[in-house]
């Protein structure tokens, strides 16, 4: 096994092939009524297009992995739409089934967005996503396929809940093991919001106390993991099937193949 210091470095290169898309995005998102829908795999370069999209509008969505050889969610996908192709995009607050990465991109864009319309540097795509398919390799090709050491596959019954953003490379090799072991999960964006959010919480390039925008979703999310100081730190993860709250990525990573991985 790849120790996991070496996993995070691979995660973090693999980041730096796309330019840092994934990491910023609005403090106001428009969020859905309904959660959004994406059936996915971490390793795939078109999935990784919409992950990072959905990071720059800071939307919270459903994600219900389908590694190659899985046997959980590929099967609804092809029942849903006829075919399996990813991602696949369910919203139920339009009515709206799509495949195609370019074309959710659109669709993210103008029922979501604040203009409307797809800003030029998403709106075309390669055909062919050289940088994101080395990001793949750089980073092992983790969330591609099952884990076939994994003899129990039962889906918990409550959707597991992460925070993070597509870029972070502690989050990524976290969602790359939810995606081996196929467990679903919400997955709830804090995008870097201003240019004092760059940087890991102790290394901000604006020294001193972390203020959050006052009403923005990083505000609302420190809330949520109940820090004594107003910081953000992530990935972290929620299980209400036991209670578990967990913040380091090492951590997550043992405490999912401990208890789903047996």
């Amino acid at each position: 096994m790849v120790n996991h210091s070496i996993q995070v470095v691979q995660a973090l290169a693999s980041a730096l092939t796309e330019g840092g898309r994934g990491a910023n995005g609005t403090a106001f998102p428009k969020q859905p009524n309904k959660a959004l829908k994406l059936y996915e795999f971490e390793g795939s370069p078109f999935c990784r297009r919409v992950r990072e999209v959905l990071t720059t509008l800071n939307l919270d969505y459903e994600v219900y992995p389908c590694p190659k050889g899985g046997e959980k969610y590929r099967k609804i996908v092809k029942e849903k739409g006829g075919k399996l192709q990813f991602p696949f995009l369910v919203d139920e607050n339009t009515g709206e089934q799509l495949y195609e990465s370019q074309e959710i991109i659109h669709h993210l864009f103008k029922n979501y967005g604040k203009s409307g319309t797809t800003p030029k540097k998403y709106a075309h795509y390669p055909k062919i996503p050289v940088a994101a398919f080395a990001g793949t390799l750089i980073n092992g090709a983790r969330g591609v396929w099952i884990d076939k050491k994994i003899v129990n596959r039962q889906a918990p019954e409550k959707l597991l809940e992460l925070w993070g953003f597509e870029a972070s490379p502690f989050t990524r090799v976290v969602r790359g093991v939810l995606a081996e072991l196929e467990i679903p999960f919400v997955f709830h964006n804090v995008a870097k919001e201003r240019w004092q959010d760059q940087g890991p919480a102790v290394l901000r390039l604006k020294p001193g106390q972390y203020i959050p925008i006052k009403g923005g979703k990083r505000e609302q999310v420190v809330t949520v993991m109940g820090r004594a100081k107003k910081d953000i730190q992530l990935p972290y993860l929620e299980d209400p099937n036991t209670g578990a709250q967990l913040f380091e990525s090492k951590d997550i990573v043992s405490y999912l193949k401990r208890y789903y991985g047996a």
